[in-house]
């Protein structure tokens, strides 16, 4: 599989999508990075602090509205854990 793939298949999504703005790339691209350094899993179980790391997000809040929109919107799913020991899932769609 074309590693490139899902975020070519995501600008092409996007395109029209008055709705996605910067930053909601920046979470989608460093979830990609991070799945792919995972080994291309999916569901990849992850914690909001190693993603805005990797986005260059400061503040937990922008994360979190931008993951629930990306889920809200369709482009991936997302299942939060609310608990502090155990990641949260993100399905990327195939």
């Amino acid at each position: 599989m074309d590693r490139s793939k899902p975020l070519s298949d995501f600008f092409t999504a996007i395109e029209k999508d008055g709705r996605i703005g910067t930053t909601h790339i920046s979470v989608y691209a460093a979830l990609l990075k991070y799945r792919l350094d995972k080994g291309f899993a999916n569901p990849i179980q992850v914690f909001g602090r190693d993603i805005m790391q990797i986005a260059k997000i400061t503040w937990p809040n922008t994360f979190y509205r931008c993951v629930r929109d990306l889920n809200d919107y369709g482009y991936l799913k997302y299942t939060p854990s609310f608990n502090r020991n155990q990641g949260s899932s993100i399905y990327f769609h195939e």
